[in-house]
């Protein structure tokens, strides 16, 4: 009877919140009006598009038939026969764990110290770094740096000062190849989540500054850790986000520079496995099993920077 009693309860909560919303929405009608562009085609072109994935993922479909369900083999497939996927989850989450917390950390280094010079300065230096962002192929001048015979750049210089007697193939010997995509990688994390980090120090208040000099703060770090690190949580949150996205969504690179397949799948990632199956295989339901595992890792990881974030400065 009391276990009735507490889900009647709950029943009536939910129910009272959910007038309470229906009378708000159309309290604010015409801001939602303004906000729907936006809302439909976020639901067309991303949501709706992850939920069918997730459902094909449980189907065998190669386009020119119907889906198939054939429940988790897919998945069973991935762990336990794809050899080539684990070697590109495990090439992934070393360029995650390595790109992403550097990446983060670096970009808001050098917006903590970019911030302090004079404003011109800073304009023209914010754009230097937030310049291959923009430019999307811009790690392609890389591929010139590391080119594997003698015209390239490191191989010249290396030949001219005596360091190496023949050229280095950095982008097909695997002994290279990851070094060489982690450094063009962490290059290219540097931007989206360095402007983030810009706007927000821009932002703080400089009386907070004042009131901790009054409070017993008595330098620079500690006036990072109590004032402007808490006062920025939501562009640490987007920088976070941001530096997770660029992580484990690294395919492109290793494409351009290592080739697709990579040599032995030194640097081969998840995307570059869901780009085979998905974009020349054309086995489509497997590459929505693929692309579901690694919107699942993101996820989590998400989750997990937010609670470390949350607790800065307390």
């Amino acid at each position: 009877m009391e276990a009735t009693t507490s889900f009647q309860r709950y029943v009536a909560k939910r129910r009272a919140m959910a007038a309470h919303t229906l009378r708000e929405m159309v309290k604010h009608k015409w801001l939602y009006l303004f906000l729907a562009p936006f809302l439909i085609v976020f639901v067309t072109f991303t949501l709706t598009p992850v939920v069918m994935s997730f459902g094909l993922s449980f189907t065998y479909f190669n386009v020119l038939e119907p889906p198939r369900f054939i429940g988790f083999q897919n998945y069973l497939n991935l762990f336990l026969t794809d050899d080539i996927f684990l070697i590109a989850l495990q090439n992934t989450l070393i360029m995650a764990v390595i790109t992403g917390p550097v990446g983060y950390i670096l970009a808001f280094l050098f917006a903590w110290f970019i911030n302090e010079l004079p404003r011109f300065v800073r304009a023209f230096v914010t754009l230097v770094f937030y310049a291959p962002t923009i430019a999307g192929s811009a790690f392609l001048v890389w591929a010139l740096v590391f080119t594997g015979d003698s015209m390239g750049y490191l191989n010249a210089w290396l030949l001219s000062w005596g360091v190496i007697r023949e050229p280095v193939q950095w982008l097909t010997n695997p002994d290279y190849m990851m070094t060489v995509i982690l450094i063009v990688v962490l290059w290219m994390s540097l931007g989206a989540g360095f402007l983030a980090f810009i706007a927000g120090l821009s932002t703080i208040d400089e009386s907070l500054y004042e009131a901790g000099l009054v409070d017993g703060v008595t330098n620079r770090w500690q006036e990072l850790w109590f004032i402007t690190l808490p006062n920025m949580q939501g562009m640490l949150m987007f920088g976070a986000v941001m530096a997770i996205m660029a992580s484990f969504a690294v395919g492109e690179v290793t494409q351009a520079l290592a080739g697709f397949p990579s040599t032995d799948y030194a640097v081969h990632t998840v995307v570059n496995h869901l780009i085979d199956y998905g974009a020349i295989r054309f086995e489509l339901g497997y590459a929505s099993a693929i692309a579901t595992i690694l919107f699942v890792v993101m996820i989590y990881t998400k989750i997990l920077v937010g609670k470390f974030i949350g607790k800065i400065g307390q």
